[in-house]
């Protein structure tokens, strides 16, 4: 599907580097981090920068400051994070652009890093302005993009930098993101199973319609069942549906069923009367659903169900939970896929900050085969579209 240079094409001894890298982490009011995978993640990236010599200039957003500085926003704790892991110091610099910055930019020596401060504090950022991917390109030789979180986005940093330094490559990070994505969708081990849930059926439906030209089964749970359970005509109660979907959703099971594809829907489900149930809560099957209350998780006979078909996967993709696993009353479905998937032989690959974060409190990341660090760009790869973060790279040459 691409075909990038990466770091490995590249001499970066006393070059300056511009490294593209998604540091939007979570900061509690105490200015912590709460879960730093995504810095881990840039390690393998920024350690073989500056081993190799570059000198490394770090861009990333955090949050939405709407196009101008705010201290909430601020990447100050994620210099002094990174800091720590590598345990060398990493400079924040007061701004992206401008003098002050380029000359923080003139007095790095090979193997230093400065951190730019949030590119979203510049409103041209998001508006991909050319004047201002030229300012943030005047800092650089080379340009590295390991951000694949946000490489759905054409933004400056991400894709109108790119065009201007030469070479344009992958970082680490985003070569796997590439690379797993990739294969699944050109040539995936078979059986090749998707595991599809989430809240809304409308997100997850151009995945559906791109996956099933490709994969052997899909198993649908999450809010997202409750659309294709009514399209087929039953009751749901007061289960999440979208009304406006149903008759796409009836398009798409019979696509499945058109190309031989299995489309597994649950069977039978734990229901209660609102998401904040912690005690009134019990197992239904489709045939007695209970009209006044919701589905919240996949019931017992769907988690066997699904768990023995992924026991036979070869490859499969999982976005999204199977029910509303915050509550751990309702967690049970979407730890048993996580478990389901670590006791398999298959090439497991996780999209998706919720299933990321299903996985990791199962404690279960350490043994999948690929964790997705982008949720919206890992669905828009899995729809087949062309992400302007990674066509802005460099191609390998032939």
């Amino acid at each position: 599907m691409y075909n990038k240079m990466s770091l490995r094409d590249v001499n970066l001894k006393g070059e300056r580097v511009f490294c593209r890298v998604d540091f939007n982490v979570p900061i509690d009011d105490n200015g912590k981090i709460t879960d730093d995978s995504r810095i881990t993640a840039a390690l393998k990236t920024i350690r073989h920068i500056t081993d190799q010599g570059g000198r490394l200039i770090l861009a990333s957003h955090l949050g939405r400051p709407k196009g101008k500085p705010n201290p909430k926003y601020s990447l100050a704790p994620v210099a002094a994070h990174l800091g720590g892991l590598l345990g060398k110091k990493v400079r924040l610099a007061p701004d992206c652009i401008g003098v002050e910055v380029k000359n923080m930019v003139d007095a790095l020596e090979e193997g230093d890093i400065l951190l730019l401060e949030n590119v979203r504090f510049h409103a041209e950022e998001e508006l991909n302005d050319h004047i201002f991917s030229r300012q943030l390109a005047s800092l650089a030789d080379i340009y590295v993009n390991d951000a694949f979180g946000a490489a759905h986005r054409a933004h400056s940093s991400t894709e109108g930098v790119a065009h201007m330094l030469s070479p344009a490559v992958a970082g680490f990070l985003m070569e796997d993101e590439i690379r797993y994505l990739g294969k699944v969708l050109t040539d995936p081990s078979r059986p090749f199973v998707s595991v599809l849930g989430g809240a809304k059926a409308q997100d997850k439906i151009p995945v559906i319609h791109n996956l099933i030209k490709k994969v052997d089964a899909l198993l649908i749970g999450g809010g997202m069942a409750y659309t294709f359970l009514k399209a087929k005509g039953l009751e749901v109660g007061k289960s999440l549906v979208q009304e406006d979907q149903l008759n796409l959703a009836r398009t798409l099971m019979g696509e499945a069923e058109a190309q031989g594809v299995k489309f597994l829907l649950p069977e039978d489900h734990v229901v209660a009367p609102s998401i904040e149930s912690v005690t009134e809560f019990r197992i239904c099957t489709n045939g007695d659903f209970p009209p006044t209350w919701m589905g919240l998780d996949i019931g017992p006979a769907t988690i066997q169900k699904y768990s023995s078909v992924l026991t036979e996967a070869a490859t499969v993709v999982w976005n999204g939970p199977m029910g509303v696993f915050e509550n751990e009353t309702f967690a049970k479905g979407t730890f048993a896929i996580a478990q389901a998937l670590a006791e398999s032989n298959a090439v497991t690959i996780i999209g998706g900050g919720d299933s990321m974060a299903a996985v990791k409190q199962a404690g279960l990341d350490s043994r999948m085969t690929h964790i997705s660090t982008g949720g919206g760009a890992s669905l828009e790869f899995l729809e087949g579209k062309k992400l302007p973060g990674i066509q802005a790279l460099n191609d390998k040459m032939l």
